[in-house]
């Protein structure tokens, strides 16, 4: 009996199962290669099995890009390059909103409220402390944009490929949970020290002429991990729910919308598949925004600097919470935050599609095997 040829996009007989898998070989570039997959299929009696065995069609390759595409590692580059301009950009342009916000969460007394507090900030210290912790900001968030947007791609692929499309379909909204739980957990520790640093700055200007300095001072007062990671259990706390809510509401959202205009993403224009992002955008913002808020505050509050006492950051936690109480966790700066991840996110999802386009890239989305696409 003939054995078929091993499939590009499985690993070959010898090599460890779910490692040597995650490393495409250089067949899957190869456009033909999973063409010819589904010219196969049709080519022999289902009956046979060798027809079987030469039909077999790659989970994965029933998520081709309309080109033709496969997904390889030029789409998973392209994909973090895309997350960490989205994520620089819409974070970076906000840095005004965030600067209040954060004020309001640390001294929510003085800073009643955003209008007012834009109005406090300029004229206490002009309008040039609304773009305080920009740096930071920008770069951190560039970072953790590569890796989350980028694992967030890459892991979707993974588990496709490891499921019969009709599996890839039912699970689709475990997939985006799981994919960007482990993407984010990744980002930050790349964002962590950065936005450690830009909260430093946001609640005491003067600490600092900028992120470089602000930095060195961290470490030499605290030492590296109390500078920088003494908000990893918060910072996880509050991305990585915030993270799994965005990606799987801005999943379920824009499939509801091209339900209703009874069309897939493959049948719109880019312009449309734009709009598409931006409408479910605003959605998954808002309500990543409550999900995550408690943890942000208490973000918010743990890097300023005597907050919560002299001891662990576990104590430290505790007494914040104790002393600021949970209804003011989940509600301090909640309207401003709303805004600000609502248009956030929305515009990364439009810049991200934009981008992807610009490079080439055609994103991948899940499909109803059941329905052409």
């Amino acid at each position: 009996r003939t054995r078929p040829p091993p499939s590009p996009l499985r690993p070959r007989k010898g090599t460890m199962a779910g490692f040597k898998s995650y490393f495409p070989t250089a067949a899957l570039y190869t456009p033909s290669t999973a063409m010819g997959m589904f010219n196969n299929k049709a080519a022999a009696p289902a009956s046979s099995p060798a027809a079987a065995a030469a039909g077999f069609t790659h989970p994965a390759a029933g998520f081709m890009a309309p080109s033709g595409q496969e997904y390889g590692i030029d789409y998973f580059l392209k994909g973090a390059l895309a997350g960490g301009i989205c994520c620089s950009v819409t974070h970076g342009a906000l840095t005004p909103v965030d600067v209040v916000k954060t004020r309001m969460q640390l001294d929510p007394a003085k800073y009643t409220g955003m209008i007012s507090g834009f109005n406090k900030v300029i004229a206490e210290e002009g309008a040039g402390a609304l773009l305080t912790g920009l740096a930071p900001t920008a770069f951190g968030y560039f970072v953790q944009g590569w890796f989350k947007f980028g694992g967030v791609e890459y892991f979707k692929v993974q588990a496709s490929q490891n499921l019969t499309p009709q599996q890839t379909w039912d699970n689709r909204n475990s997939i985006y949970l799981g994919s960007s739980a482990v993407a984010e957990f990744i980002a930050d520790i790349f964002l962590c020290p950065l936005e450690s640093t830009r909260i430093r700055l946001v609640s005491n200007p003067a600490y600092a002429t900028g992120m470089l300095p602000a930095m060195s001072k961290m470490v030499s007062e605290e030492g590296l991990i109390g500078a920088f990671y003494s908000g990893f259990a918060p910072i996880l706390a509050k991305q990585v729910p915030y993270t799994m809510t965005k990606f799987a509401v801005q999943g379920i959202a824009a499939e509801k919308i091209y339900g209703s205009l009874g069309k897939t993403s493959a049948q719109m224009s880019s312009g449309e598949n734009i709009s598409v992002s931006l409408a479910s955008g605003v959605v998954a913002g808002v309500a990543a925004a409550i999900v995550s808020h408690p943890a942000d505050t208490l973000l918010s509050k743990i890097n300023k600097a005597g907050a919560g006492g002299s001891g662990g950051m576990v104590s430290r936690l505790g007494n914040i919470a104790a002393e600021t109480g949970m209804w003011k966790l989940c509600t301090q700066g909640l309207a401003a935050r709303c805004v600000m991840i609502g248009t956030l996110t929305a515009g990364q999802f439009g810049i991200f599609d934009i981008v992807m386009n610009a490079v080439g890239a055609s994103k991948f989305h899940f499909h109803d095997p059941s329905k052409p696409h």
